[in-house]
């Protein structure tokens, strides 16, 4: 095997790169990555340096890739380590750069190691990344290695080289197979499906008309205005609008179907909307903005819109973004997500280890405890795609 690192995915054929990507994942395609890379929404300027691996055989077949960055802070990343960093500079030590394999300002569970569909040795081919990108975290003294919302596949080998396990808390939904939104209503308590559809007939009594169009269907002055409602989300709660016009327009030629806006307009005006992408199976929603506030109008454009959307294309899973435990009310169930970790310091690494000894058992009640509040009747708890264990 040779492994090959690479500072932009532009290095490699999209053809070639999109072989490895599973399910049509909107976040691991070439096309997104690049896109990203291409308008600076990462980079030196974001500090979210592209350090991604390929792997290929003897004959230079593409065997697999890791998608990493070099990352000089912790913004966007959603597996929160602000105290770590502030933990090493009181200590006198650098925490930045660190290795990080995580798709930049999206919390969704997905492959982070990826392999070719007709790998002959997938086990060999994940441990010679994973042991490459350690190899080079330790020769250049980097403070840590991260691989943030891994699927079970690659997260159980990370475990085995004796990273740190760390787990979370989200709130996402599943199809069993409604045939219908009230399908999915009548599975509901009765407090519950009535707020709900309180909530729906606010929004239709306020004049509010919602649309759902995907990426090619949007014109450049509706993406002026919906690139509008995002940066304002941002600048409303202190954030940094990262995602530029250029980007949203780039991808929204390249992902087609893929890229899914909900929007909302009173009286022929955009007043907001919800965008959201799709990957064969699942739903993920990312970012909301509107122009001023509407009683319910988030729920309807964020939420119900998407379950609805998800029981007719037949998706599994709506993934609506990280925390929010008033997702709950609304259909969402607690779902454990999960993240590992190298830590080099080996004081540090056990203090770290500690801490998550502490701080696994709290998520976890969190979890079952705000699962009593489940607006089903018969309460379910969820672990992350792919990603098996007790809750």
């Amino acid at each position: 095997m040779q492994i090959q690192r690479l500072d932009t995915l532009t290095a490699i054929l999209a053809l070639e790169w999109n072989t490895l990507v599973s399910e049509q994942n909107p976040f691991l395609s070439h096309e997104f990555l690049v896109a990203l890379e291409r308008h600076q929404c990462v980079g030196e300027r974001t500090g979210w340096l592209p350090w991604h691996l390929i792997c290929r055989d003897d004959t230079g077949r593409l065997l697999g890739a890791a998608l990493l960055y070099l990352k000089f802070n912790s913004y966007g990343e959603f597996v929160f380590d602000w105290t770590w960093a502030e933990a090493y500079r009181q200590q006198n030590l650098p925490y930045y750069p660190k290795l990080v394999g995580a798709i930049p300002y999206t919390p969704a569970t997905g492959p982070r190691l990826l392999l070719a569909p007709d790998q002959p040795q997938p086990a060999a081919t994940r441990r010679a990344l994973i042991d490459f990108a350690l190899a080079e975290a330790k020769h250049h003294q980097w403070s840590s290695a991260h691989w943030l919302f891994p699927a079970t596949e690659d997260l159980e080998p990370l475990l085995e080289q004796g990273l740190l396990h760390r787990v979370g808390c989200q709130f996402h939904w599943e199809n069993p197979g409604y045939r219908d939104f009230q399908d999915f209503l009548d599975t509901l308590t009765a407090k519950r499906r009535k707020n709900i559809n309180r909530e729906r007939r606010l929004v239709q009594e306020a004049g509010c008309e919602l649309q759902v169009l995907h990426g090619g269907e949007i014109s450049e002055a509706q993406w002026q205005t919906i690139h509008g409602f995002y940066r304002s989300t941002f600048e409303r709660l202190g954030g940094v609008p990262t995602l530029n016009l250029p980007f949203f327009l780039d991808i929204a030629a390249t992902l087609g179907d893929r890229l899914v806006v909900v929007l909302a307009a009173l009286a022929g005006h955009e007043i907001a909307a919800a965008l959201c992408f799709r990957s064969a199976t699942t739903l993920y929603g990312r970012h909301w903005g509107c122009r001023a506030e509407y009683d319910s109008l988030h729920f309807e454009a964020c939420y119900y819109q998407g379950i609805d959307y998800c029981i007719r294309q037949g998706l599994l899973r709506f993934e609506p973004g990280a925390q929010g435990e008033h997702k709950i009310h609304r259909g969402f169930l607690p779902t454990l997500t999960h993240s590992a970790h190298w830590i080099a310091h080996p004081a540090f690494r056990r203090a770290i280890a500690g801490f998550l000894a502490r701080e696994t058992p709290a998520v976890r009640n969190y979890a079952r405890e705000l699962l009593q509040h489940s607006p089903y009747r018969n309460k379910v708890m969820h672990d992350a795609p792919a990603v098996a264990g007790p809750v």
